[in-house]
């Protein structure tokens, strides 16, 4: 329910016409005017009650001070994201591209965040989406609208005292339990603390309070919210008092809890507290129960805070930090409760780690929350705390050298696979100074080693999982690092070493120590099986890797099994997984499968279009197995729909990609569906790309499964001179190919001839005017891959804006 907003009918009048007027409103006014107020209640009125009316997503900015926080906080509203190697502002266009919805940035500072340029490009390149900014200044942009809020009218000195100003601060005195005005009687006092407030209404409040404190007659005349925190500072009681500074010197909403430990008291004396300076508008509570400040009175409550008020919240914050993080490094839950306080955590975590005397502690608190935050996907989260913490210095070697590690994993998981990469040096800096040095740089070398494999670099993958069993041949990583190998060898169709691999990192008897590894390596004997033409073997192998998961909650690998079990068995009822809180290495499989299901239901526009999200994806990501297998989804797909240039052009890439990469299985797979694309355009190549992929398969005792099944063209009797080198693709075979598919042209050249057929799609449509969005339903493919198709472009071309690009496709044509 919100508070009644007073006096504001010609403004909110005014809101609302220039709403329905402008994507972009800027409500403007000086501190304490009630703007987010009335931007409340006109985006209740705006997006509630209407079947097809707009979403609302509201950012709190008061405490954004630069553009990075503000698109991450803007991104979270929207319940959107960023991929790998994705750009804030291009996510955020995305997420409001084709989309009904008014995004509030209240308390924005337009100038600390310079945010007014990217809103004007992202209202540029989209077409529905709305932006309400609360803020003392404008932006000066093209497409803003302002709409300015000044003070309340306060009655003049012979005028009738009535009106919002002198309603609100009734209202207010009987809040605070004040006694009743009498108007009549009190008017001197009442037009002398009216007029001191200017008709502010937050200082309008503020003397009520006072008033209902100690009488109006003896209230201050304030003549700045400074001089009211400072009034009402003075008439509070020792507790309370000590409770206003200290919660001033925090910058972010806590709970009671954090509230406890911050003021040295129970819970329940702390809720008294809040609840005192609640009831005297010094502190809000919202629905979720966490109490926050207003700006104006943070800031002048922080300038009362002494330095043991400095100390005490620094000393509150660590020690709840450290009664609430998990007791050991690798437990924890996504519902662990400290999450609901997770800026109070990193604030812990970060002030604790500045201090040479803390670093220690907080060193163990940042090592001991990893596996929540890793649990419940908040990798953003954990690059921020791990990655500060690292920042102000070293810690005790053996947890640095973990904590390196673990930001290492989180920072490739968010912005890339090699993105880590710089931490896992900082790992074995840290691991010189451990106790048992060799142990810790076999476990970072066994990271990089799945940092390698990840990104389909299987060579270096295969040299780390080695260097770390050399480093510590007998250590507790040595199986994990086999179970790399035995991955490794799977994908390269090296059978034999897989399955040796494999046998060697499984324990002679069952023990409930890294249960996931023998999990992780019964699926890759399970696709080996697959791959040999064992398919009952590797359903049956399958299936009983993803119960035992089950009752293990071993939810990562358990869905990774589940995955491939999908395609392979189409009776299984999968598990319900929300794909947006999956880690990507996990999330891009299970998209992939759901284009593959589309795909069999009929639906390949739908299947084409997850698939280049995926690719996409995968590319940003650095996940080049993902990469490679969704570019065979969305060739399969193209096929399917006739578009046999695109098709082309996507085997082709994926062609060089298993050539790259060592993956043999992937390319027989990519060269039968040319194959196919061949036979489609009846050329006499088709059974030679047939014979190319049997050559590649024969020496693995592999055989034909998936779509390359579907093809099913007869090859000739042996691949063409020059394309295949032993058994695998020789270095000149991506060339030779990629002849078979290419005619010479009588054009004239152009600047644009440096841009694939694919990016010639989307520049000639940006020349039509189309956004994203419409660029992407006209391709079936999806905005991110539009999106990246453009970040080539203006590479390939070397400009940097849309109107450019559409410039130089009209010179061209």
């Amino acid at each position: 329910m919100l508070s009644p907003c007073l006096g504001r009918d010609d403004v909110r009048r005014a809101l609302h016409e220039v709403l329905g007027e402008s994507r972009w409103v800027s409500v403007v006014g000086p501190p304490g005017s009630g703007k987010t107020l009335l931007v409340r209640h006109v985006a209740a009125e705006t997006t509630d009650g209407a079947l097809d009316g707009p979403t609302l997503a509201w950012v709190d900015a008061r405490n954004l001070r630069s553009l990075d926080d503000l698109l991450v906080a803007a991104l979270e509203s929207l319940e959107s994201e960023t991929a790998p190697g994705d750009s804030l502002v291009g996510a955020l266009g995305r997420a409001v591209d084709g989309r009904s919805c008014l995004l509030v940035l209240d308390g924005l500072d337009l100038d600390a965040t310079a945010a007014g340029p990217v809103l004007q490009a992202m209202l540029e390149s989209t077409t529905d989406a709305r932006v309400v900014v609360t803020a003392l200044t404008t932006a000066g942009e093209p497409l803003e609208s302002v709409v300015r809020v000044g003070p309340l009218p306060v009655p003049a000195h012979r005028a009738p005292l009535e009106g919002p100003a002198v309603e609100l601060f009734l209202r207010r005195i009987r809040a605070a339990g004040g006694q009743q005005v009498d108007l009549a009687a009190q008017a001197h006092e009442v037009r002398r603390l009216l007029g001191a407030t200017g008709g502010l209404p937050l200082l309008i409040e503020q003397v009520a309070v006072q008033s209902a404190l100690v009488g109006l007659a003896n209230a201050m005349s304030t003549v700045s919210l400074d001089q009211a925190v400072d009034s009402a500072h003075d008439l509070l009681d020792d507790a309370s008092a000590t409770a206003l500074r200290r919660i001033g010197l925090l910058d972010f909403r806590v709970g009671l809890g954090v509230l406890a430990r911050v003021l040295d008291v129970g819970v329940p004396e702390a809720a008294e507290i809040a609840g005192n300076l609640v009831r005297r508008s010094l502190l809000e509570v919202d629905v979720q129960g966490q109490f926050d400040m207003l700006s104006p009175i943070r800031g002048r409550a922080r300038a009362l805070a002494a330095p043991e008020d400095h100390e005490a919240v620094a000393a509150g914050l660590l020690a709840w930090a450290q009664a609430h993080a998990p007791a050991h490094d690798n437990y924890g839950a996504a519902d662990a409760e400290w999450l609901r306080d997770l800026p109070a955590m990193r604030h812990a975590v970060l002030t604790a780690c500045a201090d040479p005397a803390t670093r220690a502690e907080g060193y163990s608190v940042a090592n001991r929350i990893f596996s929540s935050l890793y649990t419940s996907m908040r990798t953003r989260e954990a690059v921020e705390i791990l990655e500060g913490a690292l920042a102000f210095g070293d810690g005790p070697p053996t947890l640095g050298a973990q904590i390196a590690r673990r930001a290492g994993i989180a920072a490739s998981e968010m912005r890339g696979t090699y993105e880590g990469l710089w931490l896992l040096d900082r790992a074995d800096q840290h691991a010189s100074s451990a106790p048992r040095p060799e142990e810790q740089l076999a476990k970072t070398a066994s990271i990089r080693a799945e940092m390698h494999l990840d990104a389909g670099d299987l060579a270096s993958a295969e040299a780390e999982a080695k260097r770390a069993l050399s480093l510590d041949p007998q250590g507790s990583i040595s199986r994990q690092a086999t179970r790399t190998l035995a991955d490794v060898y799977a994908s390269q169709g090296r059978f034999a070493e897989a399955t040796q691999a494999a046998s060697d990192a499984m324990p002679a008897r069952t023990t409930g120590d890294e249960r996931w590894i023998d999990l992780s390596l019964r699926t890759v004997l399970a696709r080996i099986a697959l791959e040999q033409g064992r398919i009952a073997e590797a359903v049956a192998g399958t299936r009983a890797v993803v119960l035992e998961a089950r009752e293990l909650a071993e939810d990562r690998v358990g869905l990774l099994a589940e995955t491939l079990l999908r395609g392979l068995d189409p009776t299984w009822e999968p598990t319900e997984v929300v794909r947006e809180t999956l880690p990507w290495a996990v999330r891009l499989p299970v998209l992939a499968q759901d284009g593959r299901d589309l795909l069999v239901r009929g639906e390949s526009r739908k299947a084409a279009g997850l698939a280049a999200d995926v690719v996409a994806l995968a590319d940003s990501a650095r996940l080049g197995r993902d990469g490679v297998d969704a570019r065979l989804l969305l060739g399969r797909a193209l096929v399917d729909l006739g578009d046999l240039d695109q098709a082309t052009t996507t085997y082709l890439t994926a062609l060089e990609h298993c050539r790259s990469m060592r993956l043999p299985l992937r390319a027989a797979d990519v060269l039968d569906g040319l194959a196919a694309v061949a036979r489609a355009r009846e050329m006499s190549e088709a059974r030679s790309l047939a014979a190319a992929a049997f050559a590649l398969r024969t020496p693995r005792l592999a055989v034909r499964w998936g779509y390359s099944a579907d093809f099913d063209i007869v090859p000739a009797s042996r691949p063409p001179e020059g394309w295949i080198d032993g058994d695998e693709l020789s270095a000149d075979a991506v060339t030779l190919v990629t002849a078979v598919f290419t005619r010479p042209t009588s054009a004239q050249p152009s600047v644009l001839d440096a841009l694939t057929a694919a990016e010639r799609q989307v520049a000639d449509r940006v020349a039509h005017g189309l956004t994203s969005r419409q660029i992407a339903e006209e391709l079936f493919v999806s905005p991110r891959t539009v999106d990246a198709h453009l970040t080539h472009i203006y590479r390939k071309l070397d400009i940097n804006t849309r109107a450019r690009l559409a410039a130089l496709v009209v010179d061209n044509r």
